[in-house]
């Protein structure tokens, strides 16, 4: 059976539930760079279910999010009623966001860069910052060392959607600087960390279902096989629960320069 398009509309569910966000170090470090500070107009590039979105605007910033997935706008409207914050969500794409010229401070692209024209979506980020303004991507990945979790996962993953070309990575995105550097943006600096994260089998089953590589492209029969392997699986070689998982934290920062009269 031919896999479906990565459609993570069709994850909204379980990635609100078991998907985490990125973790208190990576906002302490904004922090420390004047990045996630009050009085800030931010704009969220994929924003998913906003968790990002969310922690800009509990601490007092004017935040617009943007996603192609509706399903996943809905979850995300429904989270920001329960925290109390604002947050104005727009169907549009990264690439095209219709938003005036030099418009915000920040502009964040969490676990989502990968998927857009880096060209065209980098062409419109400086478009819309404005004069200093800062891009941010970020990475938070598991990482599928020998013998781990996360490696025994992915090779359940490709045994039932051997297109998923997402796997075996270490976390790091030195592309990303030759990216940013070819679209202009300067004072760049980046930052990883190493951190354990524990998930119960539950939630490490419902993270993986949320992914790429399962429910956002396999049909639901082939992704109810999947879950049930991949419990199996983690029973009887994983038993300790819950397990721990180790992460890395990638993020690369650049700024808009700028314009000087010659």
């Amino acid at each position: 059976m031919k896999n479906e398009p990565i459609d993570f509309g069709k994850t909204a569910a379980d990635y609100s539930k078991h998907r985490r966000g990125f973790p208190a170090e990576f906002f302490e470090q904004l922090k420390l760079r004047g990045l996630f500070v009050s009085g800030l107009r931010v704009l969220d590039l994929g924003t998913g279910t906003g968790f990002i979105a969310r922690e800009f605007a509990k601490i007092g910033c004017r935040v617009d999010a943007l996603d192609i997935a509706p399903e996943m706008m809905g979850v995300a409207r429904e989270l920001d009623r329960l925290a109390t914050v604002e947050i104005a969500y727009h169907l549009l794409p990264a690439e095209e966001t219709s938003f005036d010229d030099e418009t915000f401070d920040v502009v964040m692209a969490g676990q989502c860069w990968h998927w857009f024209d880096p060209v065209k979506a980098s062409t419109e980020v400086l478009r819309i910052l404005k004069p200093q303004g800062s891009l941010v991507t970020a990475h938070y990945d598991w990482l599928p060392h020998v013998g781990s979790v996360p490696e025994a996962t992915e090779e359940l993953i490709l045994k039932y959607n051997p297109d998923w070309l997402l796997g075996g990575k270490n976390g790091l995105y030195p592309k990303r600087l030759e990216e940013l550097m070819n679209a202009g943006f300067t004072k760049l600096d980046s930052f990883t960390r190493d951190l354990e994260e524990p998930y119960r089998h539950e939630d490490w089953r419902g993270r993986i279902r949320a992914s790429a590589g399962v429910s956002a492209s396999l049909p639901k029969e082939k992704v109810r096989e999947f879950d049930e392997e991949h419990a199996s699986l983690l029973n009887e070689k994983f038993p300790d629960d819950p397990l721990t998982i180790l992460h890395r934290l990638f993020v690369m920062i650049g700024k808009k320069q700028i314009a000087t009269n010659k």
